[in-house]
């Protein structure tokens, strides 16, 4: 697909899945009347872009392969890796510029790029305390940490972070989170492998500025009375969710039903940055549950580094 930096690349759905799937890119989009850009860069990483301010969602550009997607699912043996000159050549390019970054849980695909990241922008890293101590253990620096355990309301120059707690999918007959587990801050055994990424307790993120607000899972699973009163703009919402007792329409009937619905985390992250392949219909799945649900919400898919202004 072409992955054009210039170009918005905004679907909005009808003939929407379809053209994805069929790598049929638009040349450009319409855009809305606020001051807030948002970027996807694959998985759940997302840029949002306000003026003055860069604020990243568990940003991930390495993508290396792990077997997610095979049969035998991932890997937990599979080294993690960094690539640091693809990173550095979007951050050469103005791209990346980040004042927060914001971890949803720990697991590879959200925070493996996350210390690198944070040590070239300087970024401050908001997480749980096992988010903290995996990323200090692979080299964030500890005064750029800032620990979270949802419920924090959090107002910066012209722009403010909610962090909520949430849950991660549920996936499996059992209906169990992959890679388990959580560890103290005080811990400093340096991760080797995906396996040693573990979830950590998944929080979401609700950020406004610009004239707008965007919520953003990182699971497909949520906790419904943390969300009581929220009324986003844009919700970013993650395919899946089978697991959960009416994931989507109860989602979004708490939410007041917003006025964009994005789909997230629904790409084969084992395949490299600009191939934006749906693995297994989910996007499909996902917009005729919107449709259903809040026939009012625009279903936005984004190809690698589209954008959209809601």
């Amino acid at each position: 697909m072409d992955t054009g930096l210039s170009r918005r690349g905004l679907f909005g759905v009808g003939a929407v899945a379809a053209s994805v799937l069929a790598g049929v890119t638009p040349a450009s989009a319409a855009t809305g009347t606020s001051r807030m850009t948002l970027r996807w860069w694959g998985n759940n990483s997302w840029e949002i872009v306000l003026p003055g301010v860069t604020i990243l969602i568990d940003p991930w550009l390495t993508r290396f392969k792990t077997g997610t997607y095979t049969p035998a699912g991932a890997d937990p043996r599979t080294p993690l890796t960094v690539n640091r000159a693809l990173i550095d050549g979007y951050l050469d390019r103005g791209f990346l510029r980040a004042k927060h970054i914001l971890v949803t849980h720990g697991h590879y695909d959200h925070l493996t790029d996350v210390p690198y990241l944070a040590k070239r922008t300087g970024a401050t890293v908001i997480g749980t305390e096992t988010h903290l101590s995996l990323m200090a253990a692979l080299g964030t620096p500890e005064d750029q940490l800032a620990i979270a355990s949802g419920g924090e309301d959090l107002t910066f120059d012209g722009y403010a972070v909610r962090v909520l707690r949430s849950l991660h999918s549920a996936v499996g007959a059992r209906a169990q989170v992959p890679f388990p587990g959580s560890r103290p801050l005080s811990r400093r055994d340096r991760p080797r492998v995906i396996a040693d990424l573990v979830e950590g307790g998944t929080l979401a993120y609700a950020v406004s500025g610009g004239g707008a607000s965007v919520l953003n899972f990182g699971g497909s699973n949520y906790v419904e009375s943390e969300l009581a009163g929220l009324r986003p703009d844009v919700l970013l919402l993650p395919v899946g969710g089978a697991k959960v007792t009416q994931y989507v329409p109860r989602l979004l009937r708490v939410l007041g039903n917003p006025r964009y619905v994005a789909a997230t985390h629904w790409d084969d992250f084992d395949l490299p940055l600009g191939q934006a392949h749906d693995p297994n219909g989910g996007l499909e799945v996902l917009r005729k549950a919107v449709a259903a649900a809040s026939p009012a919400s625009e279903f936005v898919v984004l190809d690698h580094l589209g954008s959209f202004t809601p």
